[in-house]
């Protein structure tokens, strides 16, 4: 049992510890009961669910870089009523069991987003909250992401907020973090995720071809860590909602990273994709870490970074 208070209040999502997993790297939940109690974790987020059901790029979607993985998924999901049909016994346990559930929303239009918010708002009442990928394409703008601008995001927010008396979280793109942060919170955001992956390039030089099937695709991992910390300061010197840190979190080092330059929560993405257990590790850690820091509760050690 830590000496430390680990409990963290993420935009109305009252956590028992400041440990999530990031959505696309940890399926549902249910596929890591096998190796350990899930509901030891603060919150899961569940992978992007659409309102219809989304087929997803071809393949290859995956490859591996040094230190890092690159994804071109596409965000493939049964749609939302296939979601709770399949998973929702099982999210409503968890939820019973402590860990809190986030379900994100996608969409390819402001529109879609907002048809599937309610949909999750009718179905999921296990649901702490939801998140909204901007970071999706947005195919009813000439395919720019929906994110990639202020008045963009800020665009999605003020048409689901209302849909939601839930906390609403919003997941940023990698770019221009602190004006995007400020025009989402002004829209009556919650809290901030951040970042999504950061997208690259990975040519295979013998066959001449990209190494997935789409040009280019998300890289994360390690190898992404320190832009993601540095952007977690950046808006977190932004806005005054709560900010859930994503990005090569590997250790519980790197989760404590996150919480300094600003973080409430923090998210286990990539590296639960190589090590299943990677979680709870990072979870007992980041307690060793603050117990070492001479506080008695986590929040204390929020924004306490010094230059």
């Amino acid at each position: 049992m830590s000496s430390v208070s680990m409990a963290v209040d993420l935009g109305g999502i009252h956590m028992d510890n400041p440990v999530c997993t990031a959505s696309g790297t940890f399926g549902n939940g249910w596929q890591f009961e096998g190796f350990y109690d899930v509901s030891e974790l603060g919150a899961i987020t569940c992978k992007g669910v659409s309102a219809e059901p989304w087929e997803g790029n071809p393949a290859p979607r995956m490859a591996e870089l040094p230190s890092a993985v690159m994804n071109s998924v596409g965000l493939q999901n049964p749609g939302v009523r296939a979601f709770v049909r399949d998973y929702g016994d099982y999210l409503a346990g968890l939820s019973a069991r402590g860990c809190k559930v986030i379900c994100q929303v996608a969409g390819h239009s402001v529109e879609e987003y907002v048809r599937a918010l309610d949909l999750f708002e009718e179905l999921a009442p296990f649901a702490a909250g939801f998140e909204l990928n901007i970071s999706c394409p947005n195919i009813a703008k000439g395919g720019s992401a929906m994110g990639s601008t202020p008045a963009g995001a800020a665009e999605v927010t003020r048409a689901c907020r209302p849909h939601t008396s839930r906390p609403l979280l919003v997941k940023l793109a990698p770019t221009n973090v602190g004006e995007i942060a400020r025009a989402v919170e002004a829209e009556g955001a919650d809290a901030l995720t951040l970042i999504n992956t950061i997208p690259g390039m990975a040519i295979d030089v013998r066959t001449r071809r990209s190494r997935v099937s789409r040009p280019t695709a998300g890289v994360s991992g390690p190898a992404i860590h320190a832009i993601a910390v540095r952007m977690v300061w950046e808006a977190a010197r932004a806005v005054s909602i709560p900010i859930n840190g994503v990005g090569g979190v590997a250790s519980g080092e790197d989760a404590a990273e996150f919480i300094l330059a600003g973080a409430t929560a923090v998210s286990v993405g990539t590296a639960n994709l190589y090590d299943p257990m990677a979680a709870p590790r990072v979870l007992r850690e980041l307690e060793q870490w603050a117990e070492g820091q001479g506080v008695t509760d986590i929040n204390e050690l929020i924004g306490a970074f010094e230059c």
